[in-house]
């Protein structure tokens, strides 16, 4: 099933003593794009989490949150960094005697800054702790193709009825076509006569002049590739494969195609109905753009 490249997932879950928080967004791009916010002392998380992530999601830009909350916290020590904090207090006494501040600041002011507390956990076991996080990322997984495979059934939806519409003006753009030689050649009948009255026309250099339109307006062969292409597009739509680039390519095609056909065709009926294709070949470029 067709699936878009827009999706929100979201799951937490309380497992082997940690509560965990996964959440996943992701928006259009041309390729598979990862970024975490992970809690540093789990940053061991982030390419196990990006190789997991990647292996189910071909295409977009995925955001990944994480949130990891110890329930047991009696292993847990919190460390004063003396350097880091020794070193912001110098630098807020020199601001306080180059402005001529009071150095009012206190403890809690200097442990705010960055870094300043550190906690330090007992060892973990990271395999053990990767396996509760994928368990989680499966839920919100879920979750987040579940929202892309319904936004796809949408693009699913507008995009084979535009190509509907693009085959029902092929077929109009078949009729025609033949109908415009056939008044070429009524209108250079006429043309002739009245540049010569009633003298005998010579016929033969009107059906050559006629076999030569014909040939230069002839649009069989574009309308034959665009029935090709429309029909690929279809088995695109219905393909279990990430699919996007190889639409976005048919999709150049085809408006080739239809520029191929209004270049040649010598018709103001058909030229209006090119149109009309390329204003949906456009509205199609716009929702392949979505797909994964």
């Amino acid at each position: 099933m067709l699936k878009s490249m827009t999706g929100f997932g979201r799951a937490v879950s309380e497992i082997n003593g940690y509560v965990i928080t996964i959440e996943l967004r992701s928006v259009n791009h041309r390729y598979f794009e990862f970024s975490s916010r992970i809690p540093r002392q789990y940053g061991f998380l982030d390419e196990k989490l990006k190789s997991y992530i990647n292996s189910k999601v071909s295409r977009g830009k995925v955001d990944c949150f994480v949130g990891i909350e110890a329930l047991n916290t009696e292993s847990a020590e919190v460390v004063v960094n003396n350097t880091l904090a020794s070193a912001y207090v110098k630098a807020l006494k020199e601001i306080a005697q180059t402005y001529e501040l009071n150095e009012d600041f206190g403890a809690y002011s200097v442990a705010r800054f960055s870094d300043v507390l550190l906690v330090k956990k007992s060892e973990e076991d990271e395999d053990a702790l990767w396996r509760d996080v994928k368990t989680v990322c499966d839920e919100a997984l879920e979750k987040f193709t579940s929202m892309r495979t319904a936004e796809g059934e949408k693009l699913y939806n507008d995009i084979k009825s535009r190509g509907e519409h693009i085959i029902e003006i092929v077929s109009f753009i078949e009729e025609r076509s033949p109908q415009t030689v056939k008044e070429y050649n009524d209108k250079l009948v006429q043309r002739v006569h009245e540049l010569i009255g009633d003298a005998a026309l010579d016929e033969a250099r009107i059906i050559q002049e006629v076999a030569i339109f014909a040939d230069k307006v002839a649009v069989a062969e574009e309308t034959v590739r665009l029935r090709s292409h429309i029909d690929q597009l279809d088995e695109f739509l219905n393909s279990s494969e990430p699919v996007g680039r190889k639409m976005d390519f048919l999709i150049q095609e085809i408006n080739r195609e239809a520029n191929t056909i209004g270049s040649k065709a010598n018709d103001v009926e058909i030229a209006r109905k090119v149109v009309e294709i390329k204003a949906e070949v456009e509205k199609i470029r716009e929702q392949v753009q979505n797909i994964e």
